[in-house]
C-alpha cells in the first residue's frame, strides 16, 4: 500500500470540493473512458482506477490506490518511458507522447554484402596464415641462434672484437710471450714457494710449530732458487729445514748454498733437474713507468698470485724493519706486494726478470708502495755464492764509522757525509791516506750523505777494483784513490 507521499507531486490529490455543481458534472462525464488504457471511466473520476492515469478537467480529490501490477519497471538507464520525458536527464532523448515517429534523423550507411567465400578460397586463407605463422617461428629460432653465437664467440678465450665497418668480429687469442697470461703460465713453471717450519717451547712447555713462507724462483735447470734471505733467515740461523713448492704439487728439501745478509740475498739447492730457470733482463735499462708484473704466495696462502703495475721510481735506499741491513738500493713499483711476497720475481712485458720484491711501505693507510732489488746487483751475487757459498768480491775499504747526530753537526759546521772514526792497520784506506777524522762526502760521482749511503755505494764496487774519495779534513776538500781489500766473512 501507497500513501500519499508515494505520490509525484505533479500527482498529489486536491482536497475535496462540496461544492453543488458535482452533480452537473458527474453527469457530463458519463460515458468518459481512460486515454491511457481505454478502461472506462467512473461519474466524476480524476484518475483512472486501472492505470492511475489523472484524468484533466476532474475535480475529483478522493485518495486512489495504484495496484502493484500498475507499477513501472525500468530495465537500464537507457530505457525510459514516455511518460518520464520530463525528469530524464539531457543527454538521453526521449519521444513526446505521440511523436514516437518524429525520431531524430540518423544517416544510417548501408551494410556492404558480406562476400561468400568458397570452401578452396577459405582453405587457401587457412594455408597462408599457416605459412607466415611457420615462418615467423622460423626466423625467430634463427635469430636466436645467431645472437647465441656472437655471444659465446665473443667469451672465447681471451679474443677481442674490433669494429671492421660496423661489423663485429673475433680474432684469435694472441700468443705473444709478452702478454700477461702467457707471463703467469711461464712464471708457474719457474716460481716457487719457501716455507721454514719453526718448532719452539711455549709457556707452558708445549712444543709449537710456526711456518715462515716467502718466494723464490729457479736461475739454473738444475734446481738453483734464488730468494731474500730474511725468508730464511731463522733457518739459516737455527738449523731449520727449509722447504720448496713447486706449481704442480711436487715438494722438495732444500739446502742454504749461501746468503748475502747485506744486500737480502739467498741461495738454495733442491735436488731436481730439469726444471724450468728465469731469464735475466738488464735492470739498468729499465725507466719509470714501464710496466712489470709480481708473481708469489701473498700471506703464504695465496699461492702464486700475479699484481701488475708500473715502476714508480728508481735508486730508493731502503732499510728493511729487521734492522740486518744498512740501507738496500731499490726500484719502486706500485704491483700489489705483501707478506710472502718476498724473493719473488719481478717480470718486465718480456718475460724477463728485473727484480726481487723484497720490501713494501708497511703503514697503514698506505697502498702500492713495494719495493724490489734490481737484478744486477743481485746476479753478481747469485754467482759469487754458486763458486763460493760466499760473497768473496765484496769490496772492504777497512775503516770504523761514527754516527754523527745533525744537531752536532750544525754546531760544528760539520759537512754531510760518512765520518771516520778508526782506521784499520794496514787496510786499503790507511794506504790511500784515510785518516780518523776525516769525512767522505763522496765516491766517484755519487754523493755520500751519511754512513749508510756509504755503506750502500761500496755495495756497487768489488775487491780490487779502484775509486776516488772525496774527503774533507779540517776545513779541506781532499780527493783519495783506493784499492778496495776483500771483505772476509767476520766483516760486514
Amino acid at each position: 500500500m501507497n500513501d500519499a507521499s508515494n505520490f509525484p507531486e505533479n500527482e498529489q490529490p486536491e482536497a475535496e470540493n462540496t461544492s453543488a455543481q458535482a452533480d452537473a458534472e458527474n453527469t457530463a462525464a458519463q460515458g468518459r473512458v481512460c486515454p491511457q488504457c481505454g478502461a472506462a471511466l467512473e461519474p466524476g473520476a480524476s484518475y483512472c482506477t486501472s492505470c492511475g492515469a489523472k484524468i484533466d478537467g476532474s475535480e475529483d480529490v478522493t485518495y486512489h490506490i495504484v495496484r502493484p501490477e500498475a507499477e513501472r519497471s525500468y530495465e537500464d538507464a537507457n530505457f525510459h518511458p514516455s511518460d518520464d520525458a520530463g525528469s530524464t536527464p539531457p543527454r538521453y532523448y526521449t519521444p513526446n507522447d505521440d511523436a514516437w515517429a518524429e525520431k531524430p534523423k540518423h544517416k544510417h550507411h548501408p551494410r556492404k554484402p558480406k562476400t561468400v567465400r568458397t570452401p578452396e578460397q577459405k582453405r587457401l586463407i587457412t594455408r597462408i596464415a599457416c605459412l607466415c605463422l611457420v615462418c615467423a617461428l622460423l626466423g625467430g629460432l634463427g635469430g636466436g641462434a645467431i645472437a647465441g653465437l656472437i655471444t659465446r664467440s665473443g667469451r672465447t678465450g681471451s679474443s677481442s672484437a674490433s669494429n671492421s665497418g660496423g661489423t663485429l668480429v673475433t680474432q684469435p687469442v694472441s700468443s705473444d710471450p709478452s702478454s700477461a697470461s702467457a707471463i703467469y703460465s711461464q712464471a708457474c713453471e719457474q716460481v716457487v714457494a719457501i716455507t721454514t717450519e719453526v718448532t719452539y717451547t711455549n709457556y707452558f712447555g708445549q712444543t709449537s710449530s710456526q711456518a715462515s713462507c716467502g718466494s723464490g724462483f729457479f736461475i739454473t735447470d738444475d734446481g738453483y732458487v734464488l730468494t731474500n734471505y730474511h725468508v730464511i733467515s731463522t733457518a739459516h740461523q737455527y738449523g731449520y729445514a727449509v722447504s720448496v713448492l713447486t706449481y704442480d704439487g711436487t715438494t722438495y728439501q732444500a739446502t742454504i748454498v749461501g746468503v748475502d745478509e747485506d744486500n737480502d740475498i739467498a741461495l738454495l739447492k733442491v735436488d731436481a733437474t730439469g726444471v724450468t730457470p728465469v731469464t735475466f733482463g738488464d735492470s739498468d735499462s729499465m725507466t719509470v713507468g714501464d710496466t712489470v708484473y709480481a708473481v708469489g704466495n701473498p700471506l703464504g696462502e695465496l699461492e702464486f698470485t700475479m699484481t701488475s703495475g708500473m715502476i714508480s721510481a728508481l735508486d730508493r735506499t731502503i732499510t728493511t724493519s729487521d734492522g740486518t741491513d744498512n740501507g738496500i738500493n731499490m726500484f719502486q713499483i706500485d704491483a700489489a706486494v705483501n707478506a710472502g711476497n718476498s724473493g719473488g720475481p719481478v717480470y718486465n712485458t718480456s718475460g724477463q726478470v728485473i727484480g726481487i720484491v723484497t720490501a713494501k711501505y708497511s703503514s697503514s693507510g698506505v697502498e702500492g708502495l713495494g719495493f724490489a732489488i734490481p737484478v744486477n746487483d743481485a746476479v753478481a751475487i747469485a754467482n759469487d755464492l754458486m763458486k763460493n757459498g760466499t760473497v768473496t768480491d765484496r769490496a772492504q775499504l777497512g775503516i770504523t764509522l761514527q754516527t754523527i747526530p745533525d744537531s752536532a753537526a750544525q754546531y760544528y759546521n760539520m759537512p754531510s757525509g760518512a765520518y771516520v772514526n778508526a782506521v784499520n792497520s794496514g787496510s786499503c784506506a790507511e794506504k790511500a791516506g784515510l785518516k780518523a777524522g776525516d769525512i767522505i762526502t763522496a765516491i766517484d760521482d755519487t754523493a755520500v750523505s751519511s754512513g749508510d749511503a756509504l755503506r750502500s755505494a761500496l755495495r756497487g764496487y768489488s775487491a780490487g777494483e779502484s775509486a776516488t774519495l772525496t774527503v774533507s779534513r779540517n776545513g779541506e776538500t781532499l780527493k783519495l784513490t783506493v784499492t778496495f781489500d776483500r771483505a772476509s766473512d767476520s766483516t760486514k
